[in-house]
């Protein structure tokens, strides 16, 4: 019994561990936000108490004073801690400093005759403060949501297979090459090749692809994916923390990191803001009263000016709103299966007018199959049946899209015997008994059989039956769907370079090219290669206008680097892929692209407005203020609740708006 319970406490401990991230983000948060509450509720209950009373009976200044401390330290108290922990860290010139300088500068204002008034400002500005940090956490908590429905990808435990049969263990304790079981309706909770069992995936969760996906002995199953029929068992090929889905949520965690233009630009504008709003202020306070007949008089109009001016300056929206912005963004992509790796390639992504793809496996799906059957004597299903067999132990992507092409062949009785192979020219066999060469040109010539000519592109086999041309199989690798829509939106987005770099000829490549609209390619080209093309590319890019590279990430990973943006397509595979490009769509769907261009125009235009409006109304609040005409509550208005509209305006940026277009139809070439 104890043994039981011990182990069953590792298993607890581990299980904690792994979640105590997670969760101490989520407690925390939701302890702060009812704290916050419970405050703001407070202040104003004794803000409206000290209110009466001091209706009620008239009270000497330092009465007054004491009767408003109680609601303004309740208020305030968080404001207060922060503007001096600032102010031993040397910065100085937070929002929290300016909030409690205006706040306490009413306060002083206050004990001048007719001041009593400004008791009452005084707690309001920090009840405001408090009721904007509130709207900020709410939306910055949501943000997190958007992006912890990536967390519910990973199971806390697994069903491994032993000995003694079935054992539930905590993923983290679950090492490489453990066989695992996993029952309809659970999540897959290991990365792992399926060793027995047949069932279809559900894989929305990593890539967004709706449709599920079939998988038998010997496939790939990912972490995070949902068992939809049968009963499989997996061995494991990662540790938990290396899974998929732990990857993703890990890039999309930091994301965070990298700052866009936008966001450097404001925490530099803050920067020397800041103290040019201090020195304006003192200015503000000092200098007018100069002029006035009684010095000490004009002092209390002005200072209220300046304190009205530093409650104004206060330059949060900014520092709030814009980073969100971006974070908002990243969590929409990350719900369509995009993973951007951080906020500058936003910025980057918006700016696109050339896009350069790989072809193999990113335009095509890297697959030969059977386009074309030519038959000169013989029904074409005698060709492909014939073939099929001959080539049934051939390894050749060729001989497998012939094989595909007649799925009949491993199951009909036919017998197949000496199997003779030419190096570099084809095979012959003897099917039943009919003798069948299946080859190049060359193993025609060899034969001394005249052959025809085809005008499909493609690979020409050539097919012969007992000493007779039986006719031609056009063999090629197939254009992905959407390919030709894809070149089509990305015209109407702006994109007015479209072009491709690949290893495979130039004939090839230029076909591709026309039948998809591309603008340009360039073919036979090395890794090197590409990178040179690249590199020409980026230095003929227009001005402002950035250079993205596609690829599927097998061999494209210093290319991917290299870009201004390096996507890599169908993250689920190449490891190297995923660290070395900038965003991953997790799966095959070129859709994804125009749909990542639209959603980082569409975020980096928020955080434009963003900025062009907390800028604005602070500059018209600050001259008002200036010359006398704002009030502490337009003050307050000019910092909170310009906070908050840019804080729900931020919000509309974790929403993707499906446009007509990003339901594109097949490209009717397939």
């Amino acid at each position: 019994m104890s043994h039981h319970c011990h182990h069953a406490h590792c298993h607890s401990e581990a299980h904690e561990h792994l979640h105590a991230h997670e969760n101490a983000h989520h407690h925390h948060h939701d302890h702060d936000s009812h704290l916050r509450i419970a405050t703001i509720a407070l202040s104003i209950a004794l803000l409206l108490i000290a209110l009466w009373v001091s209706r009620q009976f008239s009270l000497a200044t330092g009465w007054q004073f004491l009767l408003f401390l109680p609601a303004y330290l309740v208020a305030g108290y968080d404001t207060l801690a922060e503007a001096l922990r600032g102010l031993f860290r040397g910065a100085l010139l937070d929002e929290h400093f300016l909030m409690v300088v205006a706040s306490l500068g009413a306060m002083s204002i206050g004990f001048l005759p007719e001041g009593h008034a400004e008791f009452i400002e005084a707690v309001a500005v920090m009840i405001f403060f408090q009721i904007g940090e509130m709207f900020e956490e709410y939306a910055e908590g949501k943000s997190h949501r958007s992006i912890a429905h990536l967390l519910s990808l990973r199971p806390d435990t697994a069903h491994v297979l032993g000995a003694e049969g079935i054992e539930t263990v905590a993923c983290a304790d679950v090492a490489v090459g453990t066989t695992l079981l996993v029952k309809p309706g659970e999540r897959i909770p290991l990365d792992g090749i399926v060793v027995e069992g047949r069932t279809s995936i559900d894989t929305s969760a990593l890539t967004g692809e709706s449709v599920p996906r079939e998988i038998a002995p010997g496939d790939e199953a990912k972490a995070g994916c949902i068992n939809l029929q049968g009963v499989i068992q997996l061995r494991t090929t990662h540790v938990a923390n290396e899974s998929t889905a732990a990857r993703m949520i890990e890039l999309v965690e930091h994301a965070g990191e990298k700052k866009s233009r936008s966001e450097a630009f404001i925490t530099r504008f803050a920067r020397i803001y800041t103290p040019i709003v201090v020195v304006l202020a003192i200015g503000i306070c000092v200098v007018p009263p100069l002029f006035a007949a009684s010095y000490s008089a004009a002092l209390t109009t002005w200072l209220h000016r300046a304190l009205i001016f530093l409650a104004t300056s206060c330059p949060c929206a900014l520092v709030i709103s814009v980073p969100l912005t971006f974070f908002a963004g990243i969590g929409a992509a990350s719900r369509q299966g995009i993973l951007v790796k951080g906020a500058n390639y936003i910025d980057t992504l918006a700016a696109a007018r050339t896009v350069i793809f790989d072809k193999t496996g990113t335009l095509t799906e890297g697959r030969f199959a059977v386009t074309a059957v030519h038959p000169s004597r013989y029904p074409a299903d005698t060709l492909l049946h014939l073939a099929a067999h001959v080539e049934r132990h051939s390894t050749h992507p060729i001989a497998t899209a012939l094989r595909n092409a007649f799925p009949q062949e491993a199951t009909d009785a036919c017998r197949v015997t000496d199997i003779t192979e030419l190096a570099g020219c084809g095979i012959t066999a003897t099917v039943n008994d009919q003798r069948v060469s299946v080859g190049n040109a060359k193993l025609m010539d060899a034969l001394a059989l005249p052959w025809k000519t085809c005008h499909s592109h493609g690979t020409i086999v050539h097919v012969a039956i007992d000493g007779e041309y039986a006719g031609h199989i056009v063999v090629d690798d197939t254009l992905k769907p959407h390919a030709a829509t894809l070149m089509t939106q990305l015209q109407t987005l702006g994109v007015q370079q479209r072009v491709i770099l690949t290893g495979d000829n130039a004939h090839t490549a230029a076909h591709v090219a026309k039948q998809i609209g591309l603008t340009d390619y360039a073919a036979e080209l090395s890794p090197v290669d590409k990178v040179e093309k690249m590199e020409q590319l980026l230095s003929e890019a227009p001005h402002g206008g950035s250079v993205v590279f596609v690829g599927d990430g097998i061999n494209d990973s210093p290319v991917l680097a290299r870009a201004d943006v390096g996507i890599a397509m169908g993250g689920m595979g190449a490891e190297a892929a995923i660290e070395a490009a900038d965003v991953v769509v997790m799966d095959d769907d070129l859709r994804k692209i125009p749909t990542l261009l639209r959603l980082s125009r569409r975020t980096l235009a928020i955080a434009r407005e963003n900025i062009i409006f907390a800028i604005g109304i602070k500059v018209i609040v600050l001259l008002l203020a200036a010359i006398g005409l704002a009030t502490m509550w337009m003050a307050v208005f000019a910092d909170v609740g310009v906070t908050i509209c840019a804080v729900f305006n931020a919000m509309r940026a974790a929403t993707i708006k499906q446009t007509a277009k990003d339901t594109c139809t097949p490209t009717p070439t397939e």
